[in-house]
């Protein structure tokens, strides 16, 4: 962009507020990306971090010295290098000594740093006192080897370093989290043994694949012991594109009957799973759970004791449900987002990662070995001039004491150079002695030969990276350990329905012929007996469990489903059904039906056609139910008929013209809707002029018995007795004894 400038009269620059807006805006969100949120590539560190950590080396604060109050740190930090706030500072200061937020944590804290539980709970800078962990070391002890650039700091006062010269990967070894503009950082901690490994394979193998890479960095490695759950081809995908997802899962155990919990996921506090579980308890929403304790200590950092009501409650179900629950099971977010070698923020991919810190770390090792071959050149420079002293030592001193100025005296003399005869002049009295000559050619033997291997190795490029290699390894035996994290393949966690949260207790729903509808505890309560608004009687009853749901069935074939949980009392008058559900208008309700998801029903309408339908296809949680019997023209639908049993069970059907047909069940089929197979013959038009129609379904076996109501007077007939009815499915079937020919029920009798 082109900034357009323009002085007025009195020599004062002009600029639009638009453009001075946007250059400000841009300059502050590179300096956010740049200089706060994201790490750099070459040492994984923020510039707060890296200042606080370079500032405590200059403290002499290494891991043998004596703790330092950490105000002394702070104060070095924002007054030297890092302008900003001194709460900012300590907070970034006490995350890298938290041993349950860093994987390797960088400095060594005495005093309160801070909880698992609150992590945020830590002492006061003034009461706090620290120095650096020897990991710190990894990241330092190459520092003044002229291996990195130096800048000045804020006020151009001092100079420090642009980064630290890290022997490892720290970027993935202790990750970070950030927010910069327009962009974020989500990298999760690594185990130093499998970084340093798949650093290794991409020294020998440069070629390498993410897919390769991942045989050894098989996942992040969180500093809990909680286990990763995410699919390795997911781990392997978030690897490739830098982006992804991480699912942890608390680790548990029985004792006894106890469920305790011995690990949680990264940065998942005890007590608020305690709390989440608990709020669940007060909502009724977990009765399978009696207690809960906390017996967490120094021994047992993690220790949540969840105690089941009984013995009989399922463990593993009961876990997945609090998985999918709380915070027991959490879904981090990863993206790889960092500086790189460039200078330029992006996000990047495990083989990426590893290539541009292998390229920082040749680099740094060659500017170590470069800086070290120029201080071992320049000593065999000075002790070459020692040694044309030695050899001539009493002219030598003559000349410095006749010369006014022996230095050219002494160049001229003996070709010395000026560097050269400086070191002589400044050679004390003692070191004239005649040992100090075998002194100094054993030195100079010494860095002869170490000059040659300097050179070798920056000769050569399989040299540097054989160094490389050998210094990686030695740092991985020194500082690596254990996986903590481990990888283990899970279910899916599933909580419970509502339904699964409801005791499974017997219960009879009633509706009456108003479609008021309520729910009684227990099968043995009479409906007829309870009481009902003036003008309205019993219709139907269900039986069921409070576990079950409802299901009913209205005159244009259309089934709904309730909860029958929550269904009003049977102690009041209920409520209607229309203010649960949605029903076409003018429609009736005539049947309702409950069991479990596999109970059969035998469907038909009053035209002579019927199917048997599963309960759980009927189900459906929209208000306006969904379609279940397909009616013919004129047709009504008849109540259902539970069915107990399919083998060996029997279809009794009757005609409001007396006829009675009983054939196997089987005849029929089982569908999820339709208008099913013709049961009993009854012409169309009969049935369409309302002169003939079905007027009673039973479903029967051998063992029953069927009892026929017509008026006040009732036939019962053992299944032996219906013998002259038995016919094909569809048939007319026969008529009914004299005086039963105007059929008003049918039942079973068992």
């Amino acid at each position: 962009m082109t900034e357009i400038l323009e002085i007025d009269s009195d020599g004062i620059e002009q600029v639009s507020l638009k453009q001075y807006a946007e250059k400000a805006y841009l300059d502050y969100s590179m300096y956010v990306i740049l200089d706060r949120a994201l790490p750099h590539v070459g040492d994984g560190l923020k510039p707060v971090q890296r200042r606080i950590v370079y500032a405590m080396s200059e403290l002499g604060l290494k891991a043998t010295a004596k703790f330092k109050k950490s105000a002394r740190t702070v104060g070095d930090v924002i007054g030297k290098f890092h302008p900003h706030g001194d709460s900012a500072a300590y907070e970034a200061m006490v995350l890298m000594a938290q041993d349950f937020s860093y994987r390797y944590p960088l400095v060594d804290g005495q005093g309160n740093w801070g909880s698992p539980d609150d992590p945020k709970s830590f002492a006061a800078m003034r009461y706090t006192e620290s120095r650096l962990t020897a990991y710190a070391d990894v990241l330092l002890s190459e520092l003044a080897q002229g291996t990195v650039d130096w800048v000045p700091n804020f006020d151009g006062t001092m100079e420090e370093p642009s980064v630290l010269p890290a022997q490892v990967p720290n970027v993935l070894l202790n990750g970070t989290t950030g927010i910069a503009v327009g962009m974020a950082t989500d990298v999760p901690p690594h185990n130093l043994r499998e970084v340093v490994a798949a650093a290794v394979r991409l020294l020998e193998a440069p070629k390498s694949s993410v897919a390769e890479l991942c045989e050894h960095v098989l996942a992040p490695d969180f500093p809990t012991e909680a286990e990763i759950i995410t699919p390795r081809e997911d781990i392997v995908a978030m690897y490739e594109t830098g982006r992804g997802g991480l699912r942890m899962r608390a680790v548990w155990e029985r004792e006894g009957s106890d469920i305790v919990v011995t690990a949680l996921p990264y940065q998942v506090s005890g007590s608020r799973v305690l709390e989440q579980i608990a709020q669940q308890m007060q909502a009724r929403k977990l009765p399978m759970v009696a207690d809960l304790r906390d017996e967490s200590d120094h021994e047992n950092p993690t220790r949540l004791v969840i105690v089941p009501r009984s013995n009989r409650i399922d463990g593993e179900a009961l876990m997945s449900h609090l998985f999918a629950s709380t915070d027991l099971e959490r879904t981090y977010r990863v993206n790889l987002n960092m500086i790189g070698i460039d200078g330029r923020p992006g996000v990047k991919g495990l083989d990426r990662i590893l290539r541009e810190w292998l390229g920082f770390r040749t680099e740094t090792v060659r500017r170590r070995l470069e800086h070290r071959l120029a201080r071992v050149l320049k000593r065999i420079h000075i002790l070459e001039g020692y040694l044309v002293a030695f050899l001539n030592i009493d002219e030598v001193i003559h000349i410095i004491r006749t010369e006014d100025k022996p230095k050219p005296a002494l160049m001229e003399r003996f070709g010395l150079t000026d560097a050269q005869a400086e070191a002589v002049l400044e050679l004390k009295l003692r070191n004239l002695a005649k040992l100090e000559e075998i002194a100094i050619r054993g030195e100079q033997d010494e860095l002869s030969q170490e000059r040659d291997e300097l050179e070798k190795i920056l000769g050569s490029a399989a040299r540097l990276k054989t160094l490389i290699k050998k210094e990686l390894l030695a740092v991985a035996e020194q500082y690596g350990d254990p996986r903590r994290s481990p990888l283990v393949q899970r279910e899916e966690a599933r909580a419970f329905s509502e339904l699964e949260m409801v005791g499974a207790d017997p219960i009879t729903v009633v509706m009456s012929e108003k479609g008021w509808i309520r729910a009684a505890k227990g099968h043995d309560i009479d409906p007829g007996s309870l009481s009902y608004k003036s003008g309205d009687s019993f219709k139907m009853a269900a039986r069921g469990r409070s576990n079950q749901p409802l299901v009913i069935l209205d005159s244009t074939g259309r089934a709904y489903t309730l909860a029958s949980h929550n269904l009003p009392s049977a102690r009041g008058q209920g409520e209607p059904v229309t203010g649960r559900i949605n029903p076409p208008s003018g429609a009736s309700f005539e049947g309702m039906m409950m069991g479990a998801q596999e109970q059969l029903f035998l469907l038909a309408s009053d035209a002579g056609y019927g199917f048997v339908a599963k309960l759980g296809d009927l189900q459906s949680k929209n208000r306006a139910g969904k379609a279940a019997i397909s009616l013919p023209r004129g047709a009504r639908v008849m109540a259902p008929a539970p069915v107990d049993a399919v083998q060996g069970a029997w279809v009794a059907a009757a005609t409001t013209e007396g006829r009675l047909l009983v054939f196997p069940l089987d005849d029929l089929p089982q569908l999820a809707r339709g208008k099913g197979n013709k049961i009993i013959g009854i012409p169309p038009a009969r049935v369409q002029s309302r002169d003939e129609f079905v007027v009673a379904l039973q479903v029967i076996t051998e063992r029953d018995s069927l009892v026929i109501y017509a008026g006040k007077r009732h036939i019962k007939l053992k299944f032996s007795e219906l013998e002259h009815y038995r016919g094909e499915r569809g048939r007319r079937g026969n008529k009914l004894p004299r005086g039963f020919q105007k059929v008003d029920a049918m039942t079973r009798d068992d």
